[in-house]
């Protein structure tokens, strides 16, 4: 017995000598960042865990004064235009990281989107879908967006007229909007989150539950295939809620099928354009795409729209210059606010929203000051190595930018913690430019987020007529926000109260 703990002591030391030795010749020993960062991941897992990375990752960057910093052993934190330009360009050769195993199945068979590290298989798949989320798509989606946006109005009428005054969580309603959204536009039925304000089926908790245990499983990938089987059958677990959105589309895509519907209809909806080309091609577009684009439309196509939409009216209660700003502008674009117009009935189209110049940059500072997701995108540094901020990166060590940081480092943005939607349109232009390659709250290069259209289309319908009919008034508890970040920075509650906006004798809103 006494030998055997000798040989495993032996054993022991052997391996904490070459950790140290492996540490000691490392190109990248001088990199800054937390003493325990250097052993091991439970440091990075911890400060994820508690739910506020996005600030701990700016935080760290400032202490440290560094472009670069080690957030576990060989996961680096990079942030900076050159990094970017090399980590996420067009044809880039880095590939997902394992974080990403922790959003996907344990099944390589069922792979879907987002989580793929596949480079080729990822851009056949982008590629092969790409014109249903194109901008010229829009045109057919809108329609489905404004049946969303009327529903939304009655709602706020409701809580307007209440006799109670009483207020609303206007981030769980942003979610209902965003949701039922993706239902019409997916499905071309809504779900019926807003006829109520219910979670459906429990929807909206099974898509949160998959984000909590996704970002911290990814840590961790090596055991995500134990946790997913142990916590399957678990309640309110990450990997039970992925069950549940699987049959959720599985039922949606059967019911889809057995309607027959009119494949000759104008407003198209994802799913019937998808089943054309399945018929007309099953070998190009099979029984798993129909899935995987369900899937994957129910899983992110809602949170980042809505949170963005409550950042958005956050930071515009928050700065009263700025909505003030905002509301001429729509004002004098919809008929200057002439009470007599029934603005439910003679909607801004997406194209007018596009040339409302103000508009568009409030909601550009809205994404870079609250980007929906909270960590860095990580990448796996391809063979050969790479050169970053003037260190070498061995391939395969794990690098990435979170958005957060190179969105508020003063070096690109002046007083980044400010929100000043004039700097999207007075810069010069030198600034400019590097102010958009650096813009990434849908992600960069070919990995950049396939439905970013779709979330700007339900932003550009929505926010104009709230800003235009309704006033918020924070409640006493909402006035500095709380959030929580796994993957998504969400509000865990932003309650408001809401009001008709009211009309001055001249018949002009005041």
């Amino acid at each position: 017995m006494y030998a055997w703990l000798q040989i495993l002591a032996v054993l022991l030391a052997a391996r904490l000598l070459l950790f140290a030795y492996e540490r000691w010749k490392s190109p990248l020993l001088r990199v800054p960042g937390p003493f325990w960062a250097r052993f091991s991941r439970a440091w990075y897992f911890y400060r994820v865990w508690r739910g506020h990375f996005e600030r701990d990752n700016i935080d760290l960057h400032t202490k440290y004064g560094s472009p670069v910093v080690r957030l576990a052993p060989n996961w680096y934190s990079c942030t900076g235009p050159e990094s970017m330009r090399k980590i996420y360009a067009p044809g880039s050769k880095f590939a997902k990281s394992d974080w990403y195993d922790g959003w996907a199945h344990p099944d390589p068979d069922q792979w879907t989107l987002f989580p793929d590290k596949n480079l080729r298989r990822h851009a056949e798949t982008k590629k092969r879908f790409a014109a249903m989320f194109s901008l010229t798509s829009l045109v057919s989606y809108e329609p489905f967006v404004e049946r969303c946006v009327d529903l939304f109005i009655n709602r706020l009428n409701e809580f307007a007229q209440s006799e109670t005054s009483q207020d609303m969580d206007l981030s769980y309603w942003f979610q209902c909007y965003a949701f039922d959204v993706i239902g019409c536009i997916t499905y071309g039925e809504r779900f019926g989150f807003l006829d109520k304000g219910e979670d459906v089926e429990g929807a909206i908790k099974s898509v949160g539950s998959i984000s909590g245990y996704s970002t911290l499983a990814g840590i961790y990938s090596e055991w995500h295939p134990l946790l997913y089987k142990m916590t399957s059958h678990l309640g309110g677990s990450g990997s039970n809620g992925r069950n549940f959105v699987r049959q959720f589309a599985l039922t949606k895509i059967a019911k889809h099928k057995e309607q027959k519907v009119d494949l000759e209809l104008f407003q198209e909806p994802f799913m019937t354009k998808m089943i054309r080309a399945h018929r007309q091609d099953p070998d190009k577009v099979g029984d798993h795409h129909l899935f995987m684009m369900a899937q994957s439309n129910v899983i992110a196509g809602f949170d980042t729209t809505a949170i963005s939409l409550s950042a958005t009216f956050y930071l515009l209660m928050k700065n009263p210059r700025v909505l003030e700003k905002l509301r001429l502008e729509i004002d004098n674009a919809t008929q200057n606010g002439s009470p007599e117009q029934n603005y439910n009935d003679d909607k801004m189209s997406f194209k007018q929203s596009q040339g409302l110049p103000y508009l568009q940059a409030v909601i550009k500072e809205s994404l870079r000051m609250h980007s929906a997701t909270g960590l860095p995108l990580w990448r796996v540094v391809p063979e050969g190595g790479v050169e970053l901020e003037g260190l070498h990166f061995p391939e395969g060590t794990v690098v990435g930018t979170n958005s957060w940081v190179v969105h508020h480092d003063p070096d690109i943005f002046t007083n980044p913690n400010e929100f000043v939607p004039e700097r999207w349109l007075d810069e010069d232009e030198a600034k400019l430019r590097i102010m958009n390659e650096i813009f990434m709250p849908f992600g960069l290069g070919a990995r950049t987020c396939i439905g970013r259209h779709i979330s700007a289309l339900e932003m550009a319908k929505l926010i104009p007529v709230l800003v235009r009919d309704f006033d918020f008034d924070f409640s006493a508890a909402s006035k500095e926000w709380e959030t929580e970040n796994y993957w998504f920075v969400k509000p865990k509650d932003f309650r408001v109260r809401v009001h008709k906006r009211i009309t001055n004798s001249v018949g002009k809103h005041g």
